[in-house]
């Protein structure tokens, strides 16, 4: 057992080092750009899984993503604060909304579809602020954040993509790591209760709306802090990237499709999604708008049915590897 954890933690080791040195050995900027994207991405993927692998089924996390980037990028143009305290700002609105919209479903027993309904016009309603608030936001044009004339890591903008590089790398690392605190935490098997039983769990002394609620909170600051991140990185979010229905729909099908119930099976997702939107857009340019919803559509339904446990899942299944 001990020559397992170890060889375990060598791997680990390896792994780590081996993706501290790719932008040094491998410095090619396109390269890099979608390892960047790929990290961002998993750690938001990662957070939608925080939820989702325990029967909470939100479609609203593109809410959580654009408060996230646009509250960040509005402190930044319109009163000069810096995105070191835009991003705790943005990060706070975020929790306010998630308790908003999460207690009153968790206290009232709003579960299943139902509650799938509530995050989905959380999400249309997000979209729809930014959409016509559009003389702050930019609407469905876009919004920029201001390049600073000042210090550069004030205003959390590198041009050097190794710098971002190493910060997504950071930053998808501390998603894993929660992701294992949740995992091995008592917080896990209350929430597995509450999963397979709300009535029971409660019987058995679960406080359901504290456990649900805690989750969902954790869940919408992990979203928010990457879409925050994905801002400061683009420099241009807009609400059909950072926000909206599309969005909460990507998060669900990479996470399902990479395994909901493995820590790296939104990376696996991240890695799907990212190459297959990339291929679109190198090979039918144009023509291939929204191609790519249509076709994450069509896989999530055959995953459903054929693959329930996601690519990762299934292959550490087959292979009898525990999950985490």
């Amino acid at each position: 057992m001990t020559s397992i954890v170890n060889t375990r933690q060598l791997a680990i080791v390896i792994a780590g080092a081996a993706l501290i040195a790719l932008p040094f050995v491998h410095p090619d900027p396109y390269h890099v750009h979608i390892m960047i994207l790929i990290l961002i991405w998993s750690f938001a993927y990662t957070s939608w899984s925080m939820m989702g692998r325990f029967g909470l089924v939100s479609l609203g996390h593109g809410g959580f993503m654009g408060i996230g980037a646009y509250v960040t990028a509005l402190l930044w143009n319109h009163l000069g604060v810096s995105p070191w305290i835009g991003i705790p700002i943005a990060l706070v609105c975020a929790a306010i909304l998630a308790v908003v919209v999460g207690y009153p479903c968790f206290r009232f027993r709003i579960t299943g579809h139902y509650f799938v309904l509530v995050t989905l016009a959380l999400s249309g309603i997000v979209l729809q602020v930014i959409t016509a608030t559009r003389d702050w936001t930019g609407g469905s044009l876009g919004y920029t954040p201001e390049r600073t004339k000042g210090n550069h890591l004030v205003a959390l903008q590198f041009d050097d993509k190794t710098t971002w590089y190493l910060i997504a790398l950071g930053v998808w690392a501390v998603g894993l790591l929660l992701w294992r605190w949740v995992d091995r935490s008592m917080d896990r098997y209350a929430l597995e209760a509450i999963s397979e039983d709300e009535d029971a769990a409660a019987a058995a002394g679960v406080n359901v709306t504290w456990e649900k609620l805690k989750i969902t909170v954790i869940s919408a600051l992990m979203t928010a802090f990457a879409g925050a991140l994905y801002c400061q990185y683009q420099l241009f979010i807009s609400p059909d990237t950072v926000s909206g229905i599309a969005v909460s729909l990507q998060m669900v099908f990479a996470a399902i499709v990479g395994g909901l119930y493995v820590a790296l099976g939104p990376t696996v997702g991240a890695v799907i999604t990212i190459l297959m939107a990339e291929t679109l857009r190198i090979g039918f340019g144009t023509k291939a708008v929204g191609w790519d919803n249509l076709i994450y559509g069509v896989l999530l339904v055959l995953f459903i049915i054929f693959l329930p446990k996601g690519i990762l899942g299934s292959i550490l299944a087959r292979l009898k590897v525990p999950r985490s």
